[in-house]
This record gives structure tokens, sequence and C-alpha cells, in this order.
């Protein structure tokens, strides 16, 4: 038997003469918002980096958008098609529904993107109402129907809508936040199972069931009606299990439930599989549709082991969050994708020849995007450099686009060549021309092709890829040859902290150096030899190999992870038996195992093109120079306690932080410092870390009191993390870089303050807020000098990260009028004095204390506001007279270095 969805020209139906049908019409309109949805999910995904919560943002866009749409609207049609009710799902209430859905969503992602939760509040609403509107109609035209073969698959589609408005309550609490403990990792991978297996996989098991085979023209396989029977029961007791073990026990709990729905689809699945083999899959929609399913089966293969695998929930919420890019790309959108890609050339009608021409449209190089695409994604999910993983990235937009592109085109085409064609779309249909083999083939090879050379740009863009020239190792000082000895001298050394164990090895001349090195740390490292020869970058547990060769002087070996050489992370191979007249320990190397001494092919750059050179305190910036603001926004109105939601991304920028002077920065969102946060004692913050950058990243919030293990713990690339604390105790605090060296993330730029007001703090006419830090510049362009930092050998000192940026952009007051201003010394390694030229402090906070208050003491003042580094307060003055009143810091050659300022009184 072949199915009969009203989709298949061979279906049984004849023809319609040219021209859109009703049916057309409304689906050609209604599936122009889920285009619209994908197009916005390609812009977003462009422009990420400039947008807050871009990673919600990404998945809500492409999930509650594009594909809840799509389930809406192909579930209504999909629903009347199997119990012949062809004309039931158009219409007003089905209008409205897709109305009321749209807003809602549009509520949801734009409250989250404003922080307005009743604004998320009413969206989530709205879209329940929408969603539970339709599984009443759903029901209703069960009841209407007769009983039918395939009527299980609405009732898949019922259970689906039933479960949407649990998922989107649950977002609604995740939204409101101030959740204690791990509530809030629970509550998400909760709302994460029931939207995605139970929303999404439930609607996708039902429809499968028949357009599976529809899609393979071929029979609905025997028993597949009753497999999809017995199969939706399975599926809902154990997304049920999965669900309360999550909300109620530890992970290893939950996974019972998550096999049982893996069961559950595999009861469902085995006819599809027979379906399979009686006729093999030729067509972009059915490979896009399997190469989903696979997605599926092993990231639910995943997510059980990674239940079994921990007993926190705040693990399992952040190891769950590397499944989102497999299940939503991988799994929901190729199948998403692949349904669209066979049901639209159907949609647009004309007869057999014209779906055919539409159809061969659509599928324009599919096997070469397909491999793309899946290729892309699982280079995505691996380990692989963040250059790497751009450019995957990167891929995967370009497919996505290719898709709407052809899809546009497709729809466009078809709408002119109906117009008038009535013998060419009732003429004979030709039959159906299989894939030819060798251009699958090719397809494949072009698309790994493509690939690899992604793959090979950014592994060239990585700089840890770019290799190290020195001469051979098997040569001695001099440069003569080494006769081999034919043996191999193997040593295992082991990272432990920062240093390796043991940190030198003696290797007779001749002989072939083999070093399995295992990183116990807790940070990436490596091991490179001054040969070039090096192991890969091992993360903590992993084991790695280098291979010197043949040996015949003493070598210098370091971790080239930025600045782990200068803290000590060095390694010396130490020749013995060499010939003393072959210079073996003489000549052009010079060996120093504290990590500063260097080869001559590695000696240090900092005085090859340093920036320092460029630096001029007296030189003007560029005309039209604003500095940036230190104006202090403030605290959060409202009474209570409030709950103060940031999503932070690591950046590596460049940028201009004196005139004529620029480096490469490692910031928190883009600026060093980076964002001021401000809040109350009793206040929580919740603060989402995104690494965008190259290496490890953490962060370290004086502000909150807990043991860091978890929340300050390094990041990989691509990886993120929530860090919960509550404001406890007053005061300006850093926060900052904690991954080793800590003192080179901070010299470069990662580090910024939270302000806790003290209570009952007044109000004054102008508060500003001042960080103050000082600069290792390294080459014009580059990072900061790691031996300078060591050696606390700075070149510049600021406020707010450019050097004298206040003299050009004064700060501004009124005369009379009172001025707070605070004050954090950064470092890394320097104090500060910060003192108002002609002006006097009638108020001193000083680490959670008042020094002076106002009125407390009529004849008292402060001259200056000392502090040590990572140190902060605030104080307070009037102005008598207008006019220019310099800040600086007292240590007197640091303000001659750029710390220095002006505040204009009028």
């Amino acid at each position: 038997m072949t199915t009969d969805l009203s989709l298949s020209p061979a279906g049984g139906s004849a023809p319609r003469p040219p021209g859109r049908s009703p049916r057309s019409r409304w689906h050609l309109g209604v599936n122009a918002v889920v285009v619209l949805w994908l197009t916005l999910f390609a812009v977003v995904a462009s422009a990420h980096h400039f947008l807050p919560h871009a990673f919600w943002l990404l998945v809500h866009v492409l999930l509650l958008g594009a594909v809840t749409n799509a389930i809406v609207i192909w579930s209504g049609h999909f629903a009347a098609s199997v119990l012949r009710l062809p004309e039931a799902n158009r219409g007003a209430p089905a209008a409205l529904r897709l109305v009321c859905l749209n807003a809602g969503a549009v509520g949801v992602i734009g409250g989250m993107l404003f922080d307005r939760w009743y604004v998320v509040l009413v969206g989530a609403c709205l879209v329940a109402a929408a969603v539970t509107a339709h599984a009443g109609w759903l029901v209703r035209l069960l009841r209407r129907a007769l009983p039918g073969r395939f009527s299980m698959t609405v009732r898949y589609y019922v259970a689906a809508s039933a479960l949407l408005p649990v998922g989107a309550a649950l977002g609604v609490v995740m939204a409101r936040g101030d959740l204690a403990g791990d509530l809030s990792d629970r509550l998400r991978v909760a709302h994460e199972t029931i939207n995605l297996l139970g929303w999404v996989g439930l609607t996708v098991a039902g429809t499968l069931i028949t357009l599976w085979p529809t899609m393979l023209r071929t029979r609905v396989a025997d028993g597949a009606e009753h497999a999809g029977r017995a199969a939706l029961p399975v599926l809902l007791i154990g997304l049920g299990a999965a669900v309360a073990g999550t909300l109620l026990g530890p992970p290893a709990l939950a996974a019972p439930g998550m096999a049982g729905y893996a069961a559950g689809l595999v009861v469902a699945g085995r006819p599809w599989l027979r379906e399979a083999r009686a006729k093999a899959p030729r067509s972009f929609a059915a490979w896009s549709v399997a190469a989903g399913c696979g997605w599926l089966a092993g990231s639910l293969a995943a997510l059980t082991g990674i239940l079994l695998s921990t007993t926190s929930w705040i693990t399992v919420g952040e190891r769950v969050s590397l499944l989102t890019a497999p299940l939503a790309a991988g799994w929901i959108a190729q199948v998403l994708l692949g349904a669209l890609s066979f049901l639209v050339p159907v949609v647009l009608g004309g007869g057999p020849t014209a779906v055919r021409a539409a159809t061969a449209n659509l599928e324009r190089a599919w096997p070469a995007r397909l491999t793309v695409t899946n290729t892309a994604l699982l280079l995505c999910v691996l380990p692989v450099p963040s250059t790497v993983r751009v450019a995957c990235s990167a891929l995967l937009l370009v497919m996505l686009l290719c898709f709407l592109v052809l899809l546009v085109q497709t729809v466009v085409r078809g709408m002119r060549n109906r117009r008038g064609a009535a013998q060419k779309a009732t003429a004979p249909a030709p039959a159906e021309a299989p894939a030819q083999p060798y251009r699958v083939l090719g397809g494949v090879a072009l698309g790994l092709a493509v690939v690899l050379l992604a793959v090979a740009g950014g592994g060239a863009a990585d700089v840890r890829s770019l290799p190290i020239l020195e001469r051979s190792a098997a040569t001695n000082a001099r440069g003569g040859a080494v006769t081999p000895t034919g043996r191999t001298t193997r040593v295992a050394v082991t990272i432990r902290a920062m240093r390796f164990s043991p940190s030198s090895v003696d290797v007779p001349t001749g002989n072939r150096l083999v070093v399995t090195l295992h990183n116990t740390g807790t940070d990436t490292h490596d091991l490179v030899l001054e040969t070039g020869a090096r192991t890969d970058r091992l993360g903590p547990g992993q084991t790695g190999t280098l291979d010197a060769g043949v040996v015949g002087r003493d070598l210098d070996g370091w971790c080239s992870m930025v600045g782990h050489r200068q803290m000590g992370m060095v390694f010396a191979v130490h020749v013995t038996g060499a010939d003393p007249d072959s210079g073996a320990d003489g000549g052009g190397t010079t060996h120093d195992h504290s990590g500063r001494g260097t080869s001559p092919a590695t000696k240090d750059t900092a005085t090859q093109d340093t920036a320092a050179t460029a630096f001029d305190p007296m030189a003007e910036p560029a005309a039209g120079f604003t500095a940036r603001d230190a104006q202090l926004p403030p605290a959060t109105s409202g009474s209570g306690t409030q709950v103060h939601k940031r999503t932070i991304t690591v950046k590596e920028v460049t940028k201009e932080v004196a005139p004529g002077v620029r480096q490469r920065l490692w910031t928190f969102d883009g600026t060093a410092p980076g964002p001021v946060l401000r809040g109350r004692v009793g206040d929580t913050f919740e603060i989402t870390l995104v690494n965008d950058g190259s290496i490890g990243r953490s962060v370290d919030f004086h502000a909150g009191s807990l043991a860091p293990n978890g929340p300050m713990r390094t990041i990989k690339p691509g990886e993120r993390l929530t860090y919960r604390f509550t404001a406890t105790r007053s005061g300006i605090w850093m926060y900052h870089c904690s991954t080793m060296p800590m003192s080179l993330h901070i010299a470069n730029g990662m580090f910024g303050a939270v302000i806790i007001d003290p209570p009952g703090l007044p109000t004054v006419d102008r508060e500003y807020v001042l960080v103050q830090s000082e600069f290792y510049l390294g080459r014009q362009g580059g990072t900061a000098d790691p031996a300078k930092v060591a050696a606390k050998d700075y070149d510049m000192v600021a406020f707010n990260g450019y050097a004298d940026q206040y003299d050009h952009d004064p700060l501004t007051a009124k005369t009379g009028k009172r001025v707070r201003i605070w004050v954090l010394a950064a470092g890394p390694n320097e104090s500060s004095a910060f003192h108002v030229v002609g002006g006097q402090f009638d108020t001193v906070f000083r680490e959670g204390a008042y020094d002076l208050t106002r009125g407390r003491s009529p004849s008292g003042g402060a001259q200056v506001l000392d502090l040590a580094p990572a140190s902060g307060g605030f104080v307070e003055l009037s102005f008598p007279q207008a006019g220019d009143y310099p800040f600086v810091t007292h240590i007197m050659s640091d303000a001659e270095r750029g710390a220095h300022g002006v505040i204009r009184v009028r």
C-alpha cells in the first residue's frame, strides 16, 4: 500500500489545473512565517557577538520561532490528511492560533532580551494558549473523523501539544530567577527534556510513521501502525520518568527514563528501517531526515551517559549544554529542512512534472550540502581549536542560507511557471530518475573538501598551529652530525599544577627520545621543544606523545600556552656521553631553566617592535575622541532584593589603549575593564560566562563568598558556565579571570568591578567609577608581554583602560554639588593612591568601612584614598569654585605614565 496524504503525485488524486488552489495559498502564506524565523536565525547567528543572551537567542529563534510554527502548521495538515478531512486545517481559527503563537514567541524573546520578566510571562501564556487551542482542535478532529489506519499520528500530536505548556511554565519560572541551589539546573534540564523530546520528539515520531515511506516512495511497512500505537505509551512513560527523576532525585534517577524514551523510539522506528531497506533513501529530504535521526540517537546516548556519570545537577546542566548543537542543528533543523524540501514542491503543485522540477531545484548539490552540514557539525562538537569551530560554524550558516535561497527561488519559479501551463501540468510524469552513484560520491567528496579547506584555514589562523623552526636535534651544538645508536630513551612526564615532573631528562648522545606526557592539572597544557617537536594541546586527564627524534645536544622545552613558560613550565633535555670537543653544551644556546632563558631562535620579542616605544604621555588622541563613560548608573530601584542576570562573553579584541598604541586585549564583553555590575546587599547575581576566546578562561567574583572549585573553574573555548552568588557585604569588588597565569590574564584586560551599595547610601549629584590598572605592553597589536608581567616591569598606567583619557574628555561636576568617585585598584601588581588636585574628601569609604564620614568630624578631611591591588572604595567631595581639577594616583611616576585625568567644574 502506498500512503496518500494529499502530498504525493502518486497518491491517487488527479492533478489540479494550474493556478494557485486555496490549499496552496494557505501553505505558502503560513510557511512564509517559518522562512522568516529561519532568516532571523541566520541574522542572529551572523551578529551573535553583538547581542545579549546570544546562545539563548539562537536556540529560541530556531526552536520557539521556526520549529514551533512548522509543527503547528504541518501537524494540522497531516492530521487533516490522515483523517481525510483535507479542508479542516485552514481558516480564521487556524490563522488566529498562529497569530497568537507568534505574538507569544516575540514576547518571550523580547522579554528576555530586555530583562522584562512580565513580558516573558505574557508571551509564554500566549504560546501555551495557542498550542492548547491547537490540541483542542486536534481532539475535535479525531471525534469528527471515521476510524482510520493512521489516526494514531494525531494522538502523537495531541500528546506533544499537551506537553508544551508544561515546558513553557518551567521556562517562565527560570526566567524569574532567584532559585536556590541546583534548582535552576534541574528546571533547565526538565524544560529542555519536555520541549525537545516531548513537543518536538513526539511530533517527529508521529509524522514519520507516514511521511518517511512517502519520502522513500515505498509502501508503509506491515505493522507500522501497530508499532506506532505501542510506542506512544512507552515514549510518554519514559519521558515522565525522566522529568520526575530530574526534579526529584539525583541525576542517575533520570537515566532509566531516558533509556525508556529511547526504547520507545526503537519500537516506533523498526518499521522505518524495514522501509529504508525496501527502498534506500536517494534524496536530500530522506537523507536529511535520516541524518537528523542519527544525531538524535547519539545525543540520547550521550545524555544518558551524562546522567549516569555524575551526581551533581550543576555539572549535568553544564554538560547538557554541549548537546544543544547536536539536538537543535543536527536533529531538529535537519528534520525540518528535509521535510520542507519534500513538502514545499507538493504544496506548490502544478502536476508531477512541476513537482519534480521544484524538487530538483531544492536538491541542487544535495550530497555536498549534506556532507558539509554533518561533517562541520561533528567538528563543532569535538574538542577542536576555536578558530576551526568558528570556520565550521560559518559553513553551517552558509548551508542554511543556501537552503533559504533555493527555497525562495523554488517558490518564485513555481508560482511563475504555473501561470498558463495547463498542457505541461497534465503531461504524463516521467519516470523517477535515480541519483547517479558517481554524482553522489562526487558531491560527498566535494563536501569533505570544503570542510577540509575550512579546517585548514581555521588551523592556520590559530597561532598554536604555527611551527617552531629550529635545527634538528640530531646535531651537536656546533651543527655536526651525531651518529644514531639505534636505541630509544622513553620518559614519562606528568604535569602537576604548573610544573613538569620530572622537569629534566638525561639522554645518551645519539639515542632517540620519546616523551609520554600526562596532564593531571586543571588547565590545558602542552610540551614544545626548541626543535619544533611538540605534543598536542592536552586537556585535564589527557595524554600525549612527543617524539624528539635522535638527540645530539641539550634542548630547552616549555609549555606554549600563553604565560605558562614565564610561570616556570619549562623542561630540559640533557645529553650525556657527548664528546667534550663537540661543544654540546656550548655554542648558541643559553640554558636557563627558570623559564626566562631563551635560545637565539626563541628570544623574547618584547624588545622587538614593542608598543612601549609608541607610548607618549603627551600625545593627543584623534579628533572626535570620546572617553569611556565613567558615570555610574544607580542601583536597580524597587523594594526588596533583586536578581541580576547577565551574560558576559569573553572576547579577544584589538583596541587603542593610548594614542597610537594598540594591544590585543582579552576582555569581558569586549571592554577592559569589563562591564560594571551594581546591586545592594542581599541581591543575587546570576552571571553566565561564555568563552568566545581562543584559550581557556574563567571568572572570580570577589563580591561572592563560595567554594571556588566549580564556578571559578576554567572553561574551554566555546563552553559556558553559570556563576551564582549572593552579595552579603558592601563595597566595590573586583572580578577577574582566575586561569593561570592569573597575572597575565588580568594584565591583558580580564578584570572589572562589582559595586554593592552600603545600606543607606545617600544620593549625590554625580557618581563616577574609575578602575586603575597597569599595562605591560607587548608588540604593537599584540598581547601583554609575559616576561614584563613576571618582572613587574610595566610601561603605562590608566584609569578605565586608556591612558590619560579624561585629560582629553574630562569628567564634569557642578560648583557646590556633591560628587562620589568609586575607585578600584585592579593591578595586577601595583597600588593606587587616588587624589584630586585642589579637592578635599569629606567622606572616605574603603574596603567595606567608612574611614571618614561627612558631619561626624566637621574639621576632618582626607587627601588620598590609598588602595592595595584588588582593593577599592569611594570618596565624596564638593568643589567650591569652577575650574579644572586634575585627579591622579599620587604615586607620581604612575600619574606621569597615564593615571591622570581632569574633573571640569562649572
